[in-house]
């Protein structure tokens, strides 16, 4: 009963395969390249701006970044991060750094990504509950693997950090909701 039911799972991936395979052929053999075009019309600008304040909180995030596309499947980039964090009496911290991405667009409506993040965390803890000030700094790299849905300019989606260490990370958790703008 077990060979049955794993003949089948097999059949079923292979016939799913077969069609994804097929479909990323039949885009290929359509696209054309025009080699006429100019570099800067296949650029693209985007990125995010983050704004949080609360009582006594404060985070600001400004991430710009440019993407070229390859082709209408695939697109290539980079990024900038800023950003600052302050919580008063307990600590202020500052992000910088940059990353390379890579999107893939199967189908136009389907956006997978894979982005490499570098950056440098310098946090300044303040004294409380009897110890002293101290200060901490390092390098964080992320490398985020995502999925999103696309429409026009804007991919809504999710992605995970396959390098999340808890103990070092910037973030609370590897996974994370994005909202991806390129115009």
């Amino acid at each position: 009963m077990n060979k049955i039911h794993f003949s089948i799972d097999c059949r079923y991936y292979f016939v799913i395969l077969t069609v994804f395979f097929s479909s990323y052929s039949f885009a290929q053999q359509n696209y054309v390249i025009d080699n006429s075009s100019h570099f800067w019309d296949k650029v693209q600008f985007g990125g995010g701006l983050g704004l949080g304040f609360g009582s006594g909180y404060t985070d600001i995030s400004v991430m710009p970044s440019a993407i070229y596309n390859v082709n209408e499947i695939v697109a290539v980039g980079v990024g900038l991060q800023f950003g600052y964090l302050n919580s008063r009496d307990y600590y202020e911290s500052y992000v910088y750094g940059g990353s390379l991405i890579t999107l893939v667009n199967p189908i136009p409506e389907i956006q997978l990504s894979a982005e490499l993040e570098q950056v440098r965390i310098d946090t300044r803890y303040e004294s409380n509950f009897n110890r002293p000030s101290y200060s901490d700094s390092y390098w964080n790299t992320a490398l985020y693997l995502g999925a999103g849905y696309r429409t026009g300019s804007v991919t809504i989606g999710a992605r995970y950090d396959v390098l999340y260490n808890p103990n070092k990370s910037l973030y609370g958790s590897g996974f994370m909701p994005f909202v991806r703008v390129y115009f």
